[in-house]
């Protein structure tokens, strides 16, 4: 594959009356062809402003901007409009003419285009086939539920036959039910066209749904980058962890590892779960030639990109040598641990220690 989009060191800064601020910072980024990116931050992190200048709504204070082989940020405004109209967007509110059927705003983009009449109905009669919905083609917007109209907005994105299709929070105004149904339809959108998509969310339910690879956002910067299973499995920044803990639920809380404690007097000790055959009983191994007993207390296993993640915590019971020998023979395996703690970390998550001893801290396990 080749890059489709390409950040070069981009910056946006905006100067406003107490000062100045910057959206973007620093940001060096590429977006394979045929794959679909997600970016996830919270409020503020800057996931909008990056949007805006991939597709040139914004240009950088900075850096250099690609799409294909046309440098954005180079680019005469007239030039620019020409790579926006190989650019969808799919909006949070849906951005749909209200004054207009469910037709007229697929047809809007085929129009605007200068394509013939005959042609652009054939189009949005496809279009609106793909997405389920020719039989609201002559309905108005009001008369459609939120899924529906987002729907929409992905037929009328598509309309002009683009080669990057950027969405920017596309699901945030969506039920939980709906916004499955609109994320398996991007998947459509990517597998059966193969179009590049870049998705803009602070979800990381989205992220672990469709996207191939994930880049963190936190404070302007992108902290994080990479396949989203390797970043789901070995965070390596606290961005990140925060993120992924939404969605695996997979360590005990503070709360619940308190409860752990009153209940079991071995050392409380997780486990990330490894994609491999045969690691529970390589777990099970190493502790029983350590003369070490488990039990499992809490944990979570599910799939993501067809591979376990997940985690396990045990209660471990013995001699504290032996179970400190087990878990550096665990380690020496790639097998990481933590050893939780009760009293809780700022924020109510369980803080963690690692074999040796060293300072408490939830990094240790990656």
């Amino acid at each position: 594959m080749s890059a489709l989009v390409r950040l070069e060191n981009v910056s946006r800064h905006y100067d406003t009356a107490s000062g100045r601020v910057t959206a973007v910072d620093d940001v060096s980024i590429e977006v394979e062809e045929g794959e679909i990116l997600g970016v996830i931050g919270y409020s503020g992190a800057g996931k909008s402003t990056l949007v805006r200048l991939v597709n040139a709504l914004e240009l950088p204070s900075s850096g250099r901007v690609f799409v294909g082989d046309d440098e954005l940020t180079a680019l005469p405004e007239r030039d620019r409009r020409r790579v926006r109209r190989t650019i969808g967007m799919i909006f949070q509110q849906f951005n749909l003419f209200h004054s207009r059927t469910v037709a007229g705003n697929v047809a809007y983009p085929l129009k605007v285009a200068g394509v013939p009449a005959a042609e652009r109905d054939r189009r949005v009669a496809q279009l609106l086939h793909f997405v389920g919905l020719l039989d609201k083609a002559h309905a108005h917007p009001e008369q459609l539920s939120g899924g529906q109209k987002q729907r929409v907005g992905i037929a009328r994105a598509l309309a002009t036959q683009p080669r990057l299709l950027l969405a920017d929070e596309a699901t945030s105004a969506l039920d939980p039910e709906t916004t499955a149904d609109v994320l398996a339809l991007l998947k459509r959108v990517n597998q059966e066209f193969g179009l590049t998509i870049i998705v803009i969310t602070h979800e990381m339910e989205a992220i672990r749904a469709i996207a191939d690879r994930v880049a963190v956002m936190d404070s302007g910067r992108v902290v994080e980058h990479g396949d989203v299973y390797d970043v789901f499995a070995r965070p390596s920044t606290r961005a990140a962890e925060r993120f992924v803990r939404t969605v695996l639920h997979d360590r005990p809380s503070a709360a619940t590892l308190a409860r752990l404690a009153e209940a079991h007097d071995g050392r409380l000790v997780t486990v990330p779960v490894q994609d491999s055959p045969g690691f529970t009983s390589t777990v099970a191994r190493i502790l029983g030639e350590h003369r070490v007993g488990s039990t499992i207390v809490f944990g979570g296993i599910s799939e993501l990109q067809n591979r376990s993640i997940g985690a396990l915590t045990y209660e471990l019971t013995g001699a504290d040598a032996d179970i400190d020998a087990a878990l550096a023979a665990l380690d020496a395996q790639g097998i990481p641990s933590i050893t939780e703690q009760v009293d809780a970390a700022p924020g109510g998550s369980p803080n963690g220690t690692a074999p040796n001893g060293s300072a408490p801290t939830e990094e240790v396990a990656r």
